[in-house]
């Protein structure tokens, strides 16, 4: 330990005390954007692209390309923390491999096109009473495209706030004329490969928005709905023969007339939680192992809807939940038999409204009644009632029966109105304008009263589909859609991963992506097994348009309905790279691109838009492929995004790649949670408990920030919060002292007093062991993307290894030796030190190193940034070595125990007043303590060693055996320059200091 110059003076200025400007207050928020301004001035991005291609020399190793695809943020609205959590990642990871020797590219993008942008300007427009319908159709676009712009130019500004590094003079943008073109061109692969068809199936349908919406689109709340428990009367033999061949078969066996006839006039009892769907009911369906049975009513309560003698089929594991429901007490009904499942395929069933005054007999026509697969008894009433054109299950039943003529049903418009010539309920809204509950759903179950087919009525509360954007419920709709088969061969001759995308996609996950966390993997592997074809359209203005035509008066399943043709395609294209998409909906668009070969009388333009996760699922093609920083192959080393892009860009971008590439677009997927606060609650706005980058970043700085992301496990959801954000300026706060200590001890360092590892003690080779395991461990975590273990390492070593330890033990040797072996060693290795710990923390505290390594090298085009991690030499590596001070600094906390229990009692004020004795009965350990100045190593005067027996008064610590310690107070006098107190001080020309400090004064 040095003097306390207070006391000593005269000595002060021959101690080598730290020196340094780097302040100890970091003063972040102020100072962060002056180094933007300077990374922006010598173009840090731009510069290490310069350095890449100077690597390709005669005489250099080529450095291998490492590019990670920027997952296309929405041009709506300012950052969330989502977003800063996002892009620290990225930019760690770009950052990382870039300085481990990669030619690190990131091109940020923007998603433009799509609902959010389109209802933005729809409200503008709302709130000036002007109608979008009346607006021309270029015109919109263009105030879309006006206002996607503004937004990009705020958010890139706010995220190199964040620190982040990129190609922000030229990021990617789907609505640029080159990605419109590119988008347009992908579509075309799936026109041309026979993968696109149009079909019509109930979709996810947002009646505000009035368009189709994807998976992606749809987030789920609790909604209070409607339920009601449905009459079916079953149908008469007579109604049976009407029906069809199938029923009239069973009917003509005599068990299936007998089942009719002693069914005939009892009801078939559903239940649903959308009453609007009741008007498209077209069948109801059973459970081939469900128990059924006939009940019948005995007494009725004074307010009930059934009356004595009405007969009713139910699910017997359901029954008396529905009869209670209908207010009866088990009393009052009767179960009077089974039914089995050969009578239930012998029968058929009467609509509710069947021949109601007025219902100029819309549903008149009989219902089918049939087994499927997908009813169960653990809910409702063991029977389902099927509205086709509204439920998936239902649709897909019927489609493969050949039965969809009979039960598709056109009642609900895309405003989510009944249609004006449906009885009784045309012109009736299913919800209102702002996503309310409409007048349907109680006009239906008033009219179902009224002709007595209700047994029951309630509400329930329950979690329901939202459109994510106007957060309004969604409907199941059937609409005629573009779709691409997921499941039907392509011929385009890139079968080496499959010949559908489905197999394609599957055998990418399984074989061709790393994934990071590995549940990754299986959370889409089963969304792709299991999923639909994918739905490409959209009923909106602003996207890229589906460019194809159809034959006029061609049915979508006739050949030659769809125009595949190459030289159409190409106008296309080429108008699109030179105009944008709005080519498509100029005046004469149909008669230029079909040209002189088509009658442009007889085909159809199509004018929905692609859905805009096809918009960025085709990054790859105009970012990767075609970017001159893109890749050769047009795969990205890495995709990284939040676990609900596994279902969004993940998904979109492995199903468009698989169409048209053959293969996933990505070789790895990492995969980050969400952000709740600080007790785990999702932010929100209406709670108060969102953290708004911006706030922290004015507040702490974006190096706290970034600090936050490194240190949390993002692979699961992180918290954040004023109380965790203290915790993490706490934790930087250290690493700057840290850093703050080896500049002031590198103050005077100049390279004539380097030494050579070989010829160091110990100690140093020790911590040149501990920066070889480091580094091995830092350049592992960093391409694994493990930040967390990457910054735990570093900060351990740094603060534990070093602060606590190595710099506390050559204080000494650094401030008060002369020129000796200890302190060049010391200096050296601080050297060393200080390149990796800047190169190791670069890529999270990009501030913060920067100003660290402007400290030592100023200079106008000097940056950290510009630098690789230093190499460090494998022979630095001693397991030996560093099994030996594995035992020193275990017999160092012994001592170290010993002596701030006297501190503490007063005995000595600091541990260069003791001289311990240290009894150790290993005599390996006694011999490795010998070996090296052990009272150095413990900061004391002096230190005997002893291998006699402890006495029982002897200071032990239970977990480290065999090394107990007896206090002793040192001898001698103290050193009036370095405070030991030695016996030999005032027997030299400097008579109030030590030998050492003599020769040191000269």
């Amino acid at each position: 330990m040095c003097a306390d110059t207070a006391e000593t003076p005269d000595y002060k200025s021959t101690l080598n005390l730290p020196k340094t400007d780097f302040p100890m207050r970091a003063g972040l928020p102020k100072r962060e954007p002056q180094w933007l301004d300077r990374w922006a001035k010598i173009g840090v991005y731009d510069r290490l692209r310069e350095k890449a291609l100077a690597s390709q020399g005669e005489d250099q190793t080529t450095r291998e390309p490492f590019t990670l695809h920027d997952g296309p943020p929405y041009a709506n609205g300012h950052l969330h923390i989502g977003h800063a959590l996002n892009k620290t990642i990225k930019d760690m990871i770009v950052r990382s491999h870039q300085m481990m020797g990669f030619d690190a590219r990131y091109v940020p993008g923007w998603d433009c096109h799509g609902l959010p942008i389109e209802w933005k300007i729809e409200e503008k427009y709302r709130k000036k009473g002007k109608n979008k319908d009346d607006v021309d159709v270029v015109d919109f676009r263009q105030e879309c495209r006006k206002f996607a712009e503004g937004w990009v130019d705020i958010q890139r500004e706010e995220f190199k706030r964040l620190g982040i590094t990129g190609n922000w003079d030229d990021p990617y943008l789907t609505m640029a004329y080159h990605a419109e073109a590119v988008i347009a061109g992908e579509f075309q692969k799936f026109l041309m490969n026979g993968t696109l068809y149009q079909g019509s199936k109930p979709v996810m349908w947002s009646p505000v928005e009035k368009t189709a919406l994807a998976e992606a689109e749809v987030e789920y709340h609790d909604k209070e709905s409607h339920t009601i428990w449905v009459k079916f009367k079953v149908a008469g033999g007579d109604q049976i023969l009407a029906f069809g061949d199938e029923k009239v078969e069973l009917y003509e066996k005599p068990e299936g007339k007998a089942a009719v006839d002693a069914l005939a006039g009892a009801y078939v009892v559903i239940w649903t939680t959308t009453p609007w769907t009741i008007p498209s009911n077209k069948a109801v369906v059973f459970g081939k192992d469900i128990a059924y049975g006939l009940y019948e009513v005995t007494g009725t309560p004074e307010e009930s809807w059934v009356k004595v003698g009405d007969k009713y089929l139910l699910a017997d594991n359901l029954a008396t939940e529905v009869m209670k429901r209908a207010r009866l007490s088990e009393d009052q009904y009767t179960r009077l038999r089974d039914v089995r499942t050969g009578e239930l395929k012998a029968i058929c069933l009467n609509h509710p409204l069947a021949g109601a005054e007025g219902g100029s007999g819309e549903w008149d026509d009989i219902r089918d009644f049939r087994e499927a697969d997908f009813v169960t008894d653990t809910e409702g009433t063991g029977f389902v009632h099927c509205a086709p054109s509204h439920g998936m299950e239902e649709f897909e039943l019927y489609r493969d029966l050949g039965m969809l003529e009979q039960v598709i049903t056109y009642n609900v418009m895309d405003d989510g109105g009944f249609r004006a010539e449906l009885p009784f309920f045309g012109g009736s809204y299913i919800l209102n304008r702002k996503g309310g509950e409409g007048d349907a759903n109680k006009k239906i179950i008033d009219k179902l009263v009224e002709v007595g087919g209700l047994l029951a009525r309630g509400k329930i509360k329950h979690s329901y589909p939202h459109s994510w954007r106007s957060k309004a419920p969604i409907i199941y709709r059937n609409t005629p859609q573009w779709f691409a088969a997921v499941d039907r061969e392509i011929g385009d001759g890139q079968d080496t991963h499959g010949k559908t995308i489905r197999d394609r996609a599957l055998t990418s996950i399984d074989e061709l992506v790393k994934w990071t966390p590995q549940k990754g993997r299986n959370r889409l592997h089963s969304m792709i097994e299991a999923r639909p074809d994918w739905v490409l359209s959209r009923q909106r203005a602003w996207g890229v348009p589906l460019t194809c035509f159809v034959k006029k008066g061609l049915l979508p399943t006739d050949p030659g309905f769809l125009l595949r043709d190459d030289a159409v395609n190409a106008r296309v294209v080429a108008a699109f790279e030179a105009e944008g998409a709005d080519a498509w909906y100029m005046d004469g668009a149909k008669e230029r691109f079909l040209g002189s070969d088509y009658n442009a009388d007889e085909w159809e333009q199509v004018f929905d838009v692609l859905d805009v996760w096809f918009d960025s699922g085709s990054t790859h093609a105009f970012v990767l492929r075609d970017r001159e920083d893109g890749t050769k192959d047009g795969i990205a080393d890495v995709y990284m995004e939040g676990t609900d892009q596994h279902r969004g860009w993940f998904h979109s971008s492995l199903l468009q790649a698989c169409g048209t590439l053959g293969r996933a677009p990505y070789r790895n997927v990492v995969t980050h949670g969400f952000t709740l606060d600080a007790k785990g609650m999702k932010m929100s706005k209406s709670l108060g408990n969102t953290i708004v980058p911006e706030t922290v970043v004015k507040q702490y700085g974006a190096d706290i920030l970034r600090l936050w992301v490194a240190q949390t496990d993002y692979t699961a959801d992180q918290r954040i919060g004023p109380e965790i954000l203290k915790g993490v300026a706490d934790s930087y706060r250290r690493l700057r002292n840290t850093m703050r200590y080896i500049l002031g001890s590198l103050g005077d360092f100049s390279e004539d007093q380097r030494v050579d590892p070989a010829d160091m003690p110990e100690l140093e080779q020790w911590v040149l062991h501990r920066m070889a395991e480091l580094d091995h461990k830092v350049r592992t975590g960093y391409q694994s993307f493990d930040f967390q273990g990457v910054f735990s390492a570093v900060f351990n070593f740094a603060t534990v290894d070093m602060s606590a330890f190595y710099f506390d033990v050559r204080k000494d040797a650094l401030y008060c030796d002369g020129d000796t072996l200890n302190a060049r060693a010391a200096r050296t290795v601080l050297d060393l030190l200080f390149h990796r710990l800047t190169a190791w923390l670069a890529p999270v505290l990009v501030f913060t190193m920067e100003e660290v390594w402007l400290e030592r090298y100023p200079g106008d085009d000097s940056s950290i940034h510009l630098t690789d991690m230093p190499d460090t030499p494998a022979d630095w590596l001693n397991e030996p070595l560093a099994a030996k001070w594995a035992g020193i600094r275990q017999a160092r906390r012994v001592v170290t125990a010993a002596l701030e229990i006297q501190r503490i009692d007063k005995v000595i004020g600091a541990s260069l007043e003791a001289s311990p004795v240290v009894h150790v009965r290993d005599e390996t350990v006694r011999d490795a303590l010998n070996s090296v100045n052990f009272a150095d190593i413990c900061i004391t005067s002096d230190v005997a060693l002893s291998g006699d027996p402890a006495p029982a008064e002897a200071f032990r610590m239970p977990e480290v055996d065999g090394i107990s310690v007896v206090f002793e107070k040192a001898d001698g006098e103290k050193c009036q320059r370095c405070w030991k107190i030695l016996p030999d001080v005032g027997q030299h020309s400097h008579t109030d200091v030590c030998g050492r400090c003599d020769d040191a004064l000269g």
